[in-house]
């Protein structure tokens, strides 16, 4: 019987502290809604077009994919960022330039959309302030501490309002400020995507013009930081960024720089990768019954990002092919970084009979079959180039008359054996030490200086201040 008053005593108790909490909550919030478009109009050129009119003649075509892996991978990727800073290029006229100033490209996803986006938007200003705003911050218990606030209650319990919602709004106070893509655009600076995940398909949501055009979404008025807390919502971890699709309700249609290829009898053979995409997309205008997605980690999709990065190769060298013009027409080097921060920790499993039960093994499944894509993603460029200098070689058709050039960034590119499994160990968080922090920003630049296909890319055209 003690124990049955004291249980109620408890309950009553805790009744009572909620009764008293109650007048302290928040109003419950309102998810942020997307903005329709009322009518669909052709921009007149595909997402890219903008990366030949900001490139200024230069002959190089840089690209760089960040991986996913929380702060890990933007610390990772920000040391490839203060690498190229200092990288000096001569020029044909004689000039100097820094190989960060080519850059073009940024695609990034989870952990690596953090610098990918700041970078866009800020851009020489980012290294100012990248270090205390983000990296070195505890974001991860500044957000348990949000998490755990009683007046933050009533609003996470909001209809298709959750965590990452909390999260995106403190990302916006650290980071972005209240930045929308059309200040990423305003910036000019690289181009500039990042990927999430739908959760209902698994398929990958680009946070690019042709994807919200689809969805008769308008992506200009669209937060950095929302597209950020999308791009790295670790599932059950962090809830789902949920938006909205209109498509089917604008009079959406094929781009114009796309009916080359649906009027073709037979496209060429590189705008296979396109029309699949193009498939995926017109799924979005079709489904007018699914008005939300709900969106996760990106690193789902694609934890390198480097599946946009085949996209954008592969839908220069249709287009070129097909007589419309593209970056390709004026370059000679395609240089792409791969900045893979994904850690390969080792483990004892095969050395003992009872299988692993923790979370460990879920983290090592994970990991796997992310660094054997890694592999093969970074062969198929290769494959690529190889099939661009035959077809030179061949004189058939628009052979696009560029070299490319992967530059492969990751731990396995560390020689010294305890440092790579020092970096191994790191693990995946929005909460390093800042000796990690210096650690992996320390590495990337170092693995950067001294890659052997940079120096074959580069020649002697370059110098590190």
């Amino acid at each position: 019987m003690p124990t049955v008053r004291r249980r109620k005593r408890w309950i009553a108790l805790a009744i009572l502290v909620v009764l008293a909490v109650i007048p302290f909550l928040r109003a419950g919030a309102k998810r942020p809604v997307t903005r329709r478009i009322e009518r669909y109009q052709d921009r007149g050129g595909h997402e890219f077009v903008r990366v030949e009119s900001g490139r200024a003649g230069h002959e190089d075509l840089v690209i760089l994919a960040f991986s996913g892996g929380g702060t890990r991978a933007a610390a990772f990727s920000y040391g490839v960022l203060e690498a190229l800073r200092k990288i000096e290029l001569t020029e044909r006229d004689g000039s100097r330039m820094r190989l960060l100033d080519e850059v073009d490209v940024i695609t990034g996803v989870s952990g690596g959309s953090f610098t990918a986006l700041a970078y866009g938007l800020q851009g020489e200003r980012l290294f100012d302030t990248y270090e205390d705003a983000f990296l070195k911050r505890n974001i991860q218990g500044e957000l348990l501490k949000r998490v755990i606030d009683p007046r933050n209650w009533r609003a996470l319990t909001s209809k298709g309002w959750g965590r990452s919602e909390l999260a995106a709004d403190l990302y916006d106070e650290l980071l972005f400020h209240g930045a929308t893509f059309a200040d990423l655009e305003k910036a000019g600076g690289p181009t500039v995507v990042v990927g999430a995940t739908d959760l209902s398909t698994g398929s990958r949501l680009v946070f690019a013009p042709q994807n919200f055009d689809v969805m008769c979404a308008e992506l200009s008025d669209f937060r950095l930081a929302r597209a950020a807390a999308a791009s790295s919502a670790v599932p059950v971890v962090l809830s789902a960024v949920t938006i909205d699709n209109y498509g089917g309700s604008c009079d959406y249609t094929t781009p114009g720089w796309l009916q080359p290829f649906l009027e073709a009898r037979k496209p060429p053979r590189p705008a296979g990768r396109v029309m699949r995409r193009l498939r995926e997309l017109r799924t979005i205008d079709e489904n007018v019954k699914d008005r939300y997605m709900h969106l996760v980690d990106g690193g789902l999709a694609d934890n390198l990002g480097l599946r946009g990065v085949l996209n954008v190769v592969e839908t220069f060298e249709a287009l070129q092919m097909t007589g419309q013009p593209t970056p390709l027409d004026h370059t000679r080097r395609l240089i792409v970084f791969v900045v893979n921060s994904v850690s390969t920790p080792k483990f004892d499993w095969n050395e003992r009979e009872d299988p692993p039960r923790d979370f460990n093994a879920l983290a090592k499944i994970a990991g796997v079959p992310i660094d054997r894509y890694a592999n093969e993603s970074v062969e198929l460029l290769k494959d690529i180039g190889a099939r661009w200098a035959m077809l030179r070689e061949l004189h058939v058709g628009r052979a696009p008359n560029v070299e490319i050039y992967p530059i492969e960034v990751s731990f396995q590119a560390i020689e010294d054996e305890g440092e790579r499994q020092r970096l191994n160990q790191i693990p995946t968080s929005l909460h390093l030490p800042v000796e990690a922090i210096d650690a992996l920003r320390a590495a990337a630049a170092s693995i950067v200086l001294g890659s052997p296909e940079l120096h074959e890319a580069l020649g002697d055209e370059w110098t590190n201040r």
